[in-house]
């Protein structure tokens, strides 16, 4: 057999070694946030496809504009301003791939190598990655249960200033955090909107879960509340829809919007989904949005019931008002990190909350996610953690 070829000379300077993860599930999934699959609105997308290949299909033989579907596009336009008093239109907006996408071809954007880039003191961990791997200096910012704390925020960027560093840019999600659950109150959004004003720093509101409340009263987006054109935003389809759709979308200033599209790869997202969605929009996909948040309210209220019943007062855990996360803290000295592989090979998997982290603290918390097991499931798999956990005796006595 001949020799292989060695590429390591030939690999760029910021190329990194990366692989194509694999999806692995647990009998007891609570990790990813996947939707309940028996809540997707499977008949509706069949017949939406149907309506938009009637009204469009012929198009499918053209490459679509780069920004996206227009129609789709001013779908959207019209329900931020409908739903989150946003005063944007179809060109203010490109589509992508995922909300995903548009947070990182933003992050590209907008950061350069040892920038610093503000985020809750506990923030997803797919857009902490992100902003790691384009080099951001990535600094957590204290919470309570309003969201982020106005002053700890004038604070760390009037001491990240002081050394010298540069703070590009404030990233929240504002709408049922994530993993922390709490939802910004308008107060708190209206503070972090002077402090950030304060010092010439944008905002960046990923809304990705904005549909997903089934209680409570809703709050205004931070891109209502500012005419300056300082907060730009992300949205998505994959929480309301399916994540399969991979379909977002990034609203931006133009100069910002025409920066981020040059990290874009592989042109215009799908028209074949673009479609679908449109003709959903144009259909049933507020109903679908009621009858999915219905089931889900009913999972959070199992899920909460289960570890009540499980761990008493040993843990505490947050009650959102919407979205798809549980936060537990367990009792200091707990290292869930440890025991994370071990105990999803036992059937359980989670995300310990050090994933989290910008500082990588946090293996007494855990992310539960509720969206995709049924409550039977949720039940059963949080005794069934509770009794992983005694029988490993990773409890501190």
């Amino acid at each position: 057999m001949a020799d292989q070829f060695n590429y390591d000379s030939f690999f760029s300077a910021n190329s990194q070694e990366s692989t194509p993860g694999t999806v692995r599930h647990s009998k007891y999934d609570f990790a990813v946030a996947y939707p309940d699959p028996d809540n997707l609105p499977l008949e509706e997308l069949i017949e939406s496809v149907r309506a938009g290949f009637e009204r469009e299909g012929r198009d499918l033989a053209y490459y679509s504009t780069a920004a996206g579907d227009p129609e789709l596009r001013k779908l959207v336009a019209e329900k931020l301003s409908r739903e989150r008093n946003m005063t944007v239109t179809a060109d203010d907006m490109v589509l992508t791939s995922g909300s995903g996408e548009a947070i990182g071809i933003l992050i590209q954007a907008l950061t350069d190598p040892g920038d610093v880039v503000l985020v809750e003191e506990f923030v997803y961990l797919g857009t902490l990655n992100q902003m790691r791997r384009y080099g951001a200096d990535v600094v957590g910012v204290k919470c309570d249960d309003d969201g982020i704390i106005p002053e700890t925020l004038d604070s760390v960027i009037t001491e990240q200033t002081g050394k010298g560093k540069r703070v590009k840019y404030l990233y929240t999600i504002p709408q049922f955090q994530n993993p922390l659950g709490w939802t910004m109150s308008l107060e708190r959004r209206k503070q972090v909107l002077d402090v950030t004003g304060k010092h010439g720093i944008p905002i960046f509101e990923d809304d990705c879960y904005a549909d997903l409340r089934f209680e409570g009263e809703d709050v205004t987006s931070f891109h209502s509340l500012d005419d300056t054109g300082r907060v730009v935003y992300a949205g998505s389809f994959s929480k309301i829809i399916a994540p399969g759709m991979r379909m977002g979308y990034l609203v931006a200033p133009k100069p910002v919007i025409a920066r981020a599209w040059s990290f874009k790869s592989g042109g215009a997202v799908s028209q074949f989904t673009a479609l679908t969605i449109a003709e959903l929009m144009k259909g049933g996909l507020n109903q679908h949005i009621e009858v999915q948040n219905r089931a889900l309210a009913a999972k959070r209220d199992a899920m909460v019931a289960a570890l009540g019943e499980n761990f008493g007062g040993s843990v505490t855990w947050t009650v959102p008002q919407g979205g798809l996360y549980i936060w537990v803290k367990f009792p200091e000295g707990t290292d869930l990190a440890a025991v994370q592989e071990e105990i999803f090979h036992e059937g359980v998997s989670y995300y310990n909350g050090s994933q989290f982290s910008p500082t990588g603290e946090g293996s007494n918390y855990v992310r539960l996610c509720f969206g995709h097991p049924s409550i039977e499931t949720i039940r059963d798999g949080i005794a069934e953690l509770a009794r992983i956990l005694d029988s490993k005796k990773v409890l501190p006595a």
